[in-house]
């Protein structure tokens, strides 16, 4: 007979695992399926690994600027089998801990495909053969999405990359052709051009990071083409063309056509969600552009069936994921106090160097909502502790109601503004004004000091500008 719980996961990513353990942690008899690796996308193949080999490469970067520093290193150099292994390492380590912490909470795992099988009935397959059903009145969707693949652009796994292949590469490509100048595209082209390969990155957009603020975006294309690389926006890969020696792109934009080769492609181009092969024929369960529609509370238009992460569109992000689990799940359990997501207060991250970070509306955004804006901008070459760190190479800006003093946004690039970021996004929870901004203590000497001084430039209060 099939087993019965009050919960079944379909997917073990940061959506879906969080999801289960906050649910045990309620009290719910939780399941999870898993076809694949448990901690997802994310952990296996994407955040963690990608930021241990960033990590090796900007360690790699301070030991060539060691004499900056008053320190000798000679002979600098580096082993990419090495730098990979240790990559693979932190995924297997935080795995190896994401199968303690299902079991610490008692949440059942199983390994195969989950599959809608009617109401409240989930089958699990393995190879497309039925290996057992679990029952449920509550079912997650959390199957993530998968590199979005181009017509004419596919990946051979050898020549042309997805993330998957650019994290584990045999030897150090002498060029490289990144197709997509997002988060992934940049992080990539960030990694492989401080190791020394020749980097060319091609963005259909007008700007590189486009998804950021368009003085951010702006700053990060000068620090980019300083290191070396080359960016060319507003044009498109129409085509690849494979050779012993490399790939050939075709590259068109308003110039006309360009034809660009080097060793090896990454394709960053977007993803496309996981929905084949779940059961949604029949349900109530509807598509949006391929992505599962959901309501406030992550809910499907099929009772008892909701769907989170990836799979409900963008942003494409971990932390998306694990927070709308836990509201999916606390609804599901009637916690007290439980809120949408605000999918305006979620920060976006990109681990590229010079990092950069956001939250809340970009100034061009604010201004075409409404808003009259108070901007404010901090340079790093004012603040005492990136000068002491020796990278100055940075801005913090801050978007303000001009009447409420509400905080809309904050666009930060620079040294370590992944890990401050989130300041911005806990007074924007609070719903901070600038007033109790400006009040607050900021320690002396740190990074942090430089957001400060961003909301007191909004006000025409900034000291050390």
């Amino acid at each position: 007979m099939a087993e019965s719980f009050d919960l079944v996961v379909i997917g073990g990513g940061p959506g879906g695992y969080v999801a289960a353990i906050r649910a045990a942690q309620l009290g719910l008899k939780t399941a999870v399926i898993e076809r694949e690796h448990l901690g997802g996308i994310c952990l296996n193949w994407g955040c963690i690994p990608t930021k241990a080999l960033l990590r090796s490469a900007e360690v790699y970067h301070l030991m060539q600027q060691a004499g900056a520093f008053g320190l000798s290193a000679s002979a600098v150099s580096y082993d990419l089998p090495a730098v990979v292994k240790r990559s693979r390492a932190a995924a297997a380590q935080l795995q190896s801990g994401v199968k303690h912490l299902l079991r610490k909470n008692r949440v059942s795992v199983h390994e195969g495909h989950g599959r809608l099988a009617g109401r409240d009935k989930v089958a699990i397959l393995k190879e497309d053969r039925p290996v057992g059903e679990l029952l449920a009145k509550h079912i997650i969707l959390a199957t993530g999405a998968r590199p979005r693949v181009l017509p004419g652009l596919e990946p051979d796994g050898k020549q042309i990359w997805t993330y998957k292949e650019a994290m584990v590469p045999e030897a150090m490509p002498k060029s490289l052709l990144v197709v997509g100048s997002g988060a992934i595209g940049m992080e990539f082209a960030s990694f492989y051009r401080t190791l020394g390969a020749e980097v060319t990155v091609v963005e259909v957009l007008e700007r590189v990071l486009p998804q950021e603020d368009p003085e951010i975006s702006a700053l990060a294309r000068k620090a980019f083409e300083r290191q070396g690389m080359k960016l060319m926006t507003g044009a498109t890969v129409k085509a690849l063309s494979k050779a012993v020696t490399g790939v050939t792109a075709t590259v068109t934009s308003a110039a006309g056509d360009t034809k660009i080769t080097a060793e090896r492609v990454i394709l960053a181009v977007g993803i496309s969600p996981n929905t084949e092969n779940l059961g949604l024929e029949g349900t109530g369960v509807k598509l949006d552009r391929g992505h599962v529609a959901v309501g406030p509370w992550l809910e499907t238009g099929e009772p008892g069936v909701y769907a989170i992460g990836d799979l409900t569109g963008a942003p494409w992000l971990a932390h998306k994921a694990s927070h709308e689990g836990v509201i999916c799940v606390e609804r599901i359990a009637k916690v007290p106090g439980v809120h949408p997501l605000d999918a305006t207060r979620i920060p976006g991250c990109t681990y590229c160097h010079p990092q950069v970070a956001s939250i809340g509306l970009t100034e061009q955004r604010a201004i075409e909502l409404g808003h009259k804006v108070k901007v404010g901008r901090f340079p790093l070459i004012g603040n005492g502790k990136a000068i002491a760190l020796g990278d100055t190479e940075g801005l913090i800006k801050t978007v303000f109601d001009a009447g409420t003093g509400a905080l809309l946004g904050a666009h930060m690039i620079g040294p370590e503004v992944t890990e401050m970021i989130q300041g911005y996004g806990i007074a924007q929870t609070l719903e901070t004004t600038e007033a109790e901004l400006m009040q607050t203590v900021f320690a002396h000497p740190t990074l942090s000091e430089a957001m400060h001084e961003s909301v007191l430039e909004a006000f025409g209060r900034a000291i050390h500008i």
